[in-house]
């Protein structure tokens, strides 16, 4: 082998391996960083796929929201980002990229996928939309026309702030972030959701008590509800980044899961129906006893009868004899 073809051979192993990285799963990808709003998605082992799923789910719903995003292409014609969408991820981000360029780099997508930091976890980052709005419109349609629209999302959970993921930096956000539904006169129930994924120094317990405390002082009749909250605070750490929303119908809508949401609900059960099945077990069980004694009396009465009978008939013997 030649030198020339050494040197061409490394230059290849150099642009898959780069110093062990193997977070960076494609060219020019950034991270999600403190400051941004978007969506974090779960998924099952399949991110590439689930990136592709997102940007079809999201571009098909922003558009009954926010109306078609468009864009001028290198030929000056017309397209929807619901069309690049479509297509490899590798090839709608290459051909992002050449927007960008053609644009002088100014122009920014309306989604846009980021690296979150862990696992099966990606970030979609939006632009000029309200991504709790757009995740609520997603699951409250999915809930009411239980029609499967992806394969390997599970949960969709927006994020409206995000901030460094120390207590004292989470704290101190917050008492600004949950004024608008949580600081007198603004009242609700409420729960916690907290999760932390690559980051050790926040503990679990610690932070949903920190949380409430802070929510108690914005107002006094704010109540914890686990059961069926009017309103639930997320808060997802990931690495040293936080991030925050308030949702509503979290439970409702399976923990924003998309999977789960699409699931028939199990028929609850009716109290009054139920009530009148114990009365007609309870009187049948009545009944029965009743009918238990009358057959006891009835045996009874006819022993005592028996008795009498043989009694009478030896007394008469006895008299017979005697005579």
């Amino acid at each position: 082998m030649s030198a020339a073809q050494n040197e061409s051979r490394k230059r290849g192993k150099k642009r898959y391996v780069s110093g062990g990285q193997q977070g960076k799963r494609w060219k020019g990808c950034r991270e999600l960083e403190v400051g941004m709003q978007g969506i974090l998605i779960t998924c099952n082992m399949n991110e590439r796929k689930c990136t592709a799923e997102a940007f079809n789910l999201l571009n098909e719903y922003a558009d009954q929201l926010f109306g078609p995003e468009k864009f001028q292409d290198n030929k000056g014609s017309s397209s929807s980002e619901e069309e690049e969408a479509e297509e490899d991820i590798e090839v709608a981000l290459k051909k992002e990229v050449a927007q960008l360029k053609s644009s002088g780099g100014k122009q920014e997508r309306r989604f846009q996928a980021l690296e979150s930091g862990a696992n099966n976890v990606i970030f979609i980052k939006t632009l000029n939309l309200e991504p709790d709005k757009l995740v609520h419109h997603i699951l409250s349609d999915l809930h009411t026309t239980k029609k499967k629209k992806s394969r390997v999302i599970l949960r969709m959970l927006p994020v409206t702030g995000t901030c460094k993921a120390f207590q004292e930096d989470m704290l101190k956000y917050l008492t600004t972030f949950l004024e608008p539904w949580f600081k007198t006169p603004n009242s609700a129930t409420y729960q916690i959701a907290f999760k932390a994924r690559n980051s050790s120094h926040n503990k679990r317990e610690e932070i949903i008590k920190s949380i409430a405390g802070l929510v108690g002082k914005l107002n006094p009749k704010n109540k914890v509800d686990l059961t069926n909250p009017e309103l639930t605070i997320i808060v997802e750490v990931i690495k040293a980044v936080c991030c925050v929303s308030v949702a509503r119908d979290y439970t409702l809508f399976r923990k924003y899961n998309v999977q789960e949401v699409v699931k028939e609900d199990a028929p609850k059960p009716d109290p009054a129906k139920t009530k009148s099945e114990q009365n007609a077990a309870e009187q049948k069980d009545e009944q029965n006893g009743g009918e238990a004694e009358k057959e006891e009396e009835k045996k009874k009465a006819e022993d005592e009868e028996k008795t009498d009978v043989q009694i009478r008939e030896e007394v008469k013997k006895s008299e017979d004899g005697g005579e």
